[in-house]
């Protein structure tokens, strides 16, 4: 594929609001994870929740949006200088040049939550002022953010589960390379909500304390909440990171366990190695999709092991955001962003005892070391991955 540049992005999740924030935690070794004490929610478990989201207030004119996937959203768009790095795009190219494409799993689904405990009494009937459309719906995301950022291009919703928010770096290269938008908006917000923490603790795969990637007594995982975003343009400048590779695959092996072999995991790493024309050797680091539960990282780690060997630095960093699930993609694409712009490897969070069973080279500490080039994963329910190559442009 022709690389894309990334021009700008931001970020927002439980260690904080803005890249230098995120940044800061992951380099102090600060984990955004507490004990579970959002809504009513009664479980046992971590969560990664962001601070001040209730008192979030929509910009005027957009009130119809108001939820709390699209508070989120404003968070990530109002930080690093997102929109302003998007109007002057905007005004480049022309609103309609610029695309959207924004990844999600649940999207508003806490609106429709409150709105059922508050349905009347006789009927059933939900309240009036719930608007389904512009909140539960997963396309409230992708038109809130088009209409924050006055944009008239192509607009997208990629719901693939956890790798929603990776696959949509896909959809905008596409478009880029085919001439069809000269800019794009990508990213992808999740937020909490009962259905997916009481969902998850159903499948048995909540951990009761902070997620343990790797580790040999990991036990599940720790949901979150968060996005962020990033502007792909048809050309940078000098300094700016490229979008140099994208893989995908879908091994529908099992409806929410991975293939135990890792062979959609390793197609999708093939795939984005081939579209960077590049070799696993020219890998400096991976950044695992590493849930840590028992199932996912040991595939992960049998395919990554068969495609780069045991050598190349790999993490996770869900041990500090927790998953973050139809964000994930976006989260850790921008944290190997983030890498690569300050010669880092992140270590991961909450990993006492690595498995033995595991062959891959795992950090458990920071690593300060060139990084030029970074592949990162994202793997969804039903086997929907996509894995992406990220690099410095020099």
């Amino acid at each position: 594929m022709h690389p894309v540049a990334i021009t700008s992005y931001s970020i927002v999740n439980g260690l904080g609001a803005g890249r230098h924030a995120v940044l800061d935690a992951l380099q102090s070794r600060c984990s955004g994870l507490r004990r579970c004490d959002f809504e009513t929610v009664d479980l046992d478990t971590y969560i990664g929740r962001v601070e001040g989201v209730e008192d979030v207030r929509l910009r005027s004119g957009l009130d119809a949006y108001d939820c709390r996937n699209n508070r989120l959203a404003q968070l990530a768009l109002e930080n690093d200088g997102f929109a302003e790095a998007v109007g002057a795009a905007r005004e480049m190219y022309g609103a309609a040049r610029v695309g959207v494409f924004m990844g999600t799993s649940t999207s508003g689904m806490l609106q429709a939550e409150l709105a059922y405990r508050r349905r009347d009494a006789k009927t059933g009937a939900l309240p009036a002022e719930f608007a389904y459309t512009t909140t539960q719906n997963n396309f409230s995301l992708a038109a809130f953010v088009q209409d924050y950022l006055s944009l008239t291009g192509p607009v997208v919703t990629v719901s693939s589960a956890c790798s929603s928010s990776a696959k949509v770096f896909g959809n905008a290269a596409r478009m880029i390379n085919a001439g069809i938008c000269d800019a794009a908006v990508v990213g992808g917000v999740d937020s909490l909500c009962l259905t997916t923490l009481y969902g998850f603790n159903s499948l048995e795969l909540l951990s009761r304390a902070p997620c343990r990637p790797f580790d040999a007594q990991r036990d599940g995982i720790s949901i979150g909440e968060g996005g962020g975003f990033a502007l792909l343009e048809k050309t940078g400048g000098p300094h700016d990171p490229l979008l140099l590779g994208i893989g995908e695959s879908s091994d529908a092996y099992h409806m929410s366990t991975p293939h135990p072999a890792g062979l959609g995991a390793k197609l999708a790493m093939e795939r984005a190695l081939a579209a960077a024309g590049l070799r696993p050797g020219d890998i400096d680091y991976i950044n695992l999709h590493g849930t840590a539960s028992k199932t996912n990282d040991a595939a992960e780690d049998k395919a990554v092991c068969d495609v780069f060997g045991r050598s190349t630095p790999v993490s996770s960093t869900k041990g500090s955001t927790g998953h973050l699930l139809g964000a994930a993609g976006i989260t850790e694409a921008i944290i190997a962003l983030l890498a690569i712009e300050h010669d880092w490897m992140p270590g991961s969070m909450h990993t006492r005892t690595l498995d033995p069973g595991m062959k891959s080279n795992y950090l458990v500490e920071n690593v300060e070391t060139r990084v030029t080039t970074v592949l990162t994963n994202s793997f969804g329910f039903g086997g929907s991955n996509c894995s992406l190559v990220l690099g410095s442009p020099a």
